[in-house]
């Protein structure tokens, strides 16, 4: 029987394994944490529908029931190399005949852009910390009280030249509106402020969510860019900035301050891309060519699904893992 090893327990890499242990396969998955899924998981609720990421997660958790599928969590790949002999892959060791690469992505770390307070003032939150609250269904100010205004800032850690991230990472716009969104239906009273350089609500129904949130929910969009933020004696936050509509400077002082982190190659593909050199732009991996072989490498015998090679959403992680999949097996048949 034929070993297929797929790197990393994310959606991608489920689906993916999950689609190849049906076909007979011997599968494995790598997975460096201690559960699965972490990265969905974490949220609360999925755009465009609002559907409850927690039963979404259980649905795609199952899969890790398919016969002849083993999960190795708590396990670092370490070593990936091609063994000659075989025309296979050594992963830990281990010999199998294909490799699929689907470690996923990190978040971007906020304490990285310093002006905006993150870490060093009360009431300045990631948006992956609003998604705690919003799955607790509890948010309140420092002082544990609900708060009476809350603005969301987009664009952190994307397309910025200082930390050196051009890309744009595809869900944090709509992710501003689904959580200002969440946030109304929980606090109706609550002024909520999203800041945005321009808007990019290219999926199906996102442009709707977005008119939706203004003309249903009162939530004010102010195309701006923020400069600094900072505390004040009450513990709340003070944000300067540039209403770049207007051309001029604004001052708005808030609850909360919620920053949309952007997406980043996790260590993991980092590390994985430069021992294969598969390694791409911004530390995610390289396909062959992102049009018709998107799903292959530079590597025979080594693949590449999901958020590993560029910003993706939950849809377009499974879609692309299928894809992934079809691709193992048409390799395993003439090798």
């Amino acid at each position: 029987m034929k070993k297929i090893a797929v790197i990393g327990a994310g959606p991608a890499g489920i689906e993916a394994a999950s689609l190849l242990a049906t076909q007979g396969l011997e599968v494995v998955i790598y997975e460096k944490e201690g559960q699965p899924l972490h990265n969905l998981t974490d949220k609360a609720y999925l755009f465009p529908n609002f559907a409850d990421a927690q039963e979404v997660s259980k649905e795609i958790l199952a899969k890790l029931s398919t016969p002849r599928l083993t999960l190795k969590a708590d396990t670092e790949v370490t070593q990936l190399q091609p063994q000659a002999a075989t025309n296979g892959w050594l992963v830990n060791g281990e010999a199998y005949n294909a490799v699929l690469l689907a470690t996923g992505y990190s978040t971007f770390d906020a304490h990285r852009k310093e002006e905006l307070g993150y870490g060093i003032y009360p009431g300045i939150h990631t948006s992956l910390e609003m998604e705690k609250m919003l799955r607790e269904g509890k948010i309140v100010n420092t002082i544990g009280d609900t708060p009476r205004r809350i603005a969301f800032l987009q664009c952190v850690g994307s397309r910025d030249e200082k930390v050196g991230n051009h890309y744009c990472s595809k869900l944090c716009c709509v992710t501003a509106v689904k959580q200002a969104i969440e946030v109304k239906k929980l606090m109706p009273q609550c002024e909520v402020y999203v800041f945005y350089m321009d808007l990019r609500m290219w999926g199906q129904h996102f442009e709707e969510l977005y008119r939706q949130a203004q003309s249903d929910y009162g939530i004010k969009f102010i195309r701006g860019r923020i400069s600094e933020a900072g505390g004040t004696f009450d513990r709340k936050v003070q944000i300067k900035a540039e209403d770049t509509l207007m051309g001029r400077p604004l001052k708005l002082t808030v609850d909360l301050f919620v920053l949309m982190v952007g997406m980043e190659a996790s260590r993991g593909t980092r590390n994985l891309g430069m021992q294969t050199a598969i390694g791409g732009d911004y530390g995610f991996v390289q396909s062959v060519d992102p049009h018709i072989a998107d799903n292959l490498t530079a590597q025979s015998g080594l693949f590449v699904a999901g958020s590993c090679k560029r910003p993706m959403t939950l849809t377009d992680s499974l879609t692309d893992a299928r894809s992934a999949a079809y691709e193992v097996l048409k390799h395993l048949l003439v090798n």
